[in-house]
């Protein structure tokens, strides 16, 4: 394994994990002990600006403090009741992420992909017992492109290889139709079996792809028209990420079933939520979904500390305006490595277009090198998406190390 000038520490941090760790990642190779803010700091005291943000799980920015002192005053307490009890903190969670969102009710779940799975079972049931679909016959329709996780069913909706291969049999009923494709969406809608249309309102493992302008208007539309619940996967774009509270703002459409994780607890624990109204979430009935850790009283607590900072520190707004800038910025460089800019408020991508199919990891060791850590998607795509917390002169700072990296790789390839 190439170790790419690692110091002695970082190398046997690595060498840990060749050894003792399954090898199912491909990490850059940089090895980190601190966060704060927009800066990650690695074993040699090395400050680097985060442009990945953990996948949009740390939009709040590393270990903000309102966030450490919720865990922490919580984890002092009382931490894990399991759901055989209640406890003094679930309820106020509930009332609290609920009118947030404007939603009946909350299912709280651990990770996104807990997420997706429950939001299908709550659609599948949804279907059999208010829509009538025949028992066993229940579809769910996704986006070619999607990724909302690694378990069975998640990889059974995916149209990625390297998602899927060798890993079969696969979860019946589950179908896909191009991303942004409107009209293919329609004709699958022409089953009535079909219960649920589950789609990232923009896709982020797929490199920051962006619909049409009233692509999800459209999909609102159908839904109401084939009696299909719209669900949205905003564990990534959701949160302020896009410049918006939730992706699905932009064009004031309001999904049936909204999955929400990652930066729900700031990067601190693994917290996810399912919000529906009762028609659809009272079809669950006690015993036939949950999970020992879901709700617990420390996700909680640090759940409602993480909403409350976002909206406090008027994050959504933040990312909208330096979304902007950033975009402009790196159109600027007039880099010939740059093929296309994309984004919508601080997710955002560049595609990189050289023969060469290692461009991308290059650039990001060139990125790491001077002080910036990103990661390539899909070979030839590189997600810059800070904290939300970044400032203007951070962004032009960032925007100068991404610069003088593209120039360094300019020279070697």
């Amino acid at each position: 394994m190439s170790i790419h000038n690692l110091s002695e520490l970082g190398t046997h941090y690595l060498e840990l994990e060749e050894h003792y760790g399954a090898h199912n990642y491909h990490p850059l190779p940089v090895v980190l002990k601190e966060g704060k803010g927009v800066y990650l700091t690695d074993v040699d005291g090395k400050k680097y600006f985060d442009f990945l943000s953990g996948y949009s799980a740390v939009n709040q920015g590393h270990c903000h403090p309102l966030i450490i002192e919720a865990l922490i005053k919580q984890a002092q307490k009382l931490t894990l009741t399991s759901r055989a009890f209640h406890n003094n903190i679930l309820g106020e969670y509930e009332k609290f992420i609920t009118e947030y969102f404007g939603y009946d009710k909350v299912l709280p779940m651990n990770t996104g992909v807990e997420g997706g799975e429950t939001a299908i079972k709550l659609a599948r049931r949804w279907a059999y017992v208010v829509k009538g679909v025949p028992e066993n016959k229940a579809k769910i329709i996704f986006a070619e492109g999607n990724f909302w996780g690694r378990t069975l069913a998640a990889i059974s909706a995916s149209t990625d290889p390297s998602s899927f291969k060798n890993f079969g049999p696969f979860m019946p009923g589950f179908e896909t139709v191009p991303y942004d494709d409107t009209i293919a969406l329609e004709k699958a809608f022409q089953d009535t079996n079909v219960a649920a249309f589950m789609v990232e309102p923009i896709q982020g493992e797929a490199g920051v792809v962006i619909p049409v302008e009233g692509y999800l208007k459209t999909v609102r539309e159908l839904c109401d028209k084939y009696n299909v619940l719209f669900i949205a996967d905003e564990i990534q774009t959701g949160l302020c990420r896009t410049g918006k509270l939730l992706a699905c703002d932009h064009e004031n459409v309001r999904p049936d079933i909204l999955i929400l994780g990652k930066a729900l607890s700031g990067g601190t624990m693994p917290v996810a939520a399912i919000l529906a109204d009762d028609e659809i979430m009272l079809t669950i009935k006690p015993g036939e979904h949950g999970s020992t850790y879901g709700g617990n009283p420390l996700a909680c607590a640090v759940a409602i500390a993480s909403l409350n900072v976002l909206k406090d520190e008027k994050m959504a707004e933040n990312a909208e305006t330096l979304g902007v800038l950033l975009r402009e910025e790196l159109a600027k460089l007039n880099s010939p490595l740059i093929k296309s800019i994309r984004g919508k408020g601080l997710l955002n991508a560049i595609v990189i277009g050289h023969e060469n199919p290692d461009a991308s990891w290059d650039l990001c060791l060139a990125l790491r090198d001077n002080g910036l850590l990103a990661k390539p998607t899909h070979g030839d795509k590189i997600r810059f998406a800070p904290p939300l917390c970044i400032t203007k002169e951070q962004i032009i700072e960032c925007v100068e190390i991404i610069r003088k990296s593209l120039k360094t790789l300019e020279t070697k390839i």
